[in-house]
């Protein structure tokens, strides 16, 4: 019962599936009577000719069923900004929507990070199944300030995360790497980062990487859960603030930017040289999505 509140919440609190609950409520039915009829990965349409394999549990790529793009702000600036040629670090990979939306969709090159095995092993289901391979590097690793490696939990789906001292849940060994190692083969346009609270660790492994003139969109979580490790979100939000990052709420629909106070209580689009980033934006070509064309 829980699971069903929380699917419906979603729904109906979405930007998107809100503006369309027949569509949505007519993709959860068929999307529940796929499972009852499959025990194994079940081909879903994305955006465009984009496909994803999915199965029960794996929330951060289900969500994409009910309601279009899960994460629609980020998802859909992602879409509107990234151009053929781009460089885009999908930090925090998981079974890779935003990879799928990058390479798939904007055909940008992306550099996709993901420490946990038997997540990597769909996100390169997913990659293959779009026929991206020449277009995505896949990284099984952690990114830290440094290389080495680092203890990851294994079972908790989109919230996997580095281990403190005293937990207890079913771990794993990763390597870990710098996200500068990556800048011989490509300077990025946009950064996703999204690693459950070490965002801290990633950005002292990316110096360099913030000083570099492409780059002018990261999109980072940013919701208190640093703070397991002894973090503090606000010093990140100073740290990009230095680098002339601002934070800003983005509406797809009139593909405005309004900057914000401060990070949000989620992911948080930071931008800087607003005039390139506004113009791409403006400039972008529509994509379709729930029936409709953004």
């Amino acid at each position: 019962m829980q699971k069903i509140k929380i699917t419906f919440g979603f729904i109906f609190s979405h930007p998107l599936s809100s503006r369309h609950l027949a569509r949505a409520f007519g993709r959860l039915i068929l999307w529940q009577l796929q499972l009852r009829l499959s025990k194994g990965l079940i081909i879903k349409s994305f955006i465009a000719n984009t496909r994803f394999f999915a199965k029960k549990g794996l929330t951060g790529i289900t969500g994409n069923i009910y309601s279009g793009l899960h994460e629609f702000f980020d998802m859909a600036f992602l879409l509107h900004y990234l151009r053929p040629g781009d460089a885009f670090y999908d930090v925090g990979a998981n079974v890779g929507s935003y990879t799928l939306l990058a390479s798939g969709i904007c055909k940008a090159r992306s550099y996709s990070i993901e420490p946990v095995g038997s997540t990597f092993e769909l996100l390169e289901k997913n990659i293959a199944l779009n026929d991206l391979q020449a277009n995505v590097r896949l990284i099984n690793a952690g990114a830290g300030r440094e290389p080495g490696s680092l203890c990851f939990s294994t079972n908790e789906d989109t919230t996997n995360h580095v281990i403190v001292d005293g937990e207890t849940i079913g771990t794993i060994h990763v390597p870990v790497i710098t996200i500068d190692s990556l800048l011989g083969e490509d300077r990025p346009s946009l950064i996703k980062i999204d690693v459950e609270g070490f965002e801290t660790e990633v950005l002292k492994g990316m110096e360099k990487t913030l000083y570099q003139k492409q780059l002018n969109a990261i999109i980072i979580e940013l919701n208190g859960s640093g703070q397991r490790y002894g973090f503090d979100d606000q010093s990140i939000h100073q740290l990009l603030l230095r680098h002339n990052f601002r934070p800003f709420h983005y509406d797809p629909f009139s593909r405005q930017l309004s900057l914000l106070k401060s990070f949000g209580s989620h992911n948080t689009i930071y931008c800087r040289n607003l005039e390139i980033v506004e113009l791409r934006l403006k400039m972008a070509n529509k994509f379709k999505v729930m029936g409709e064309n953004i």
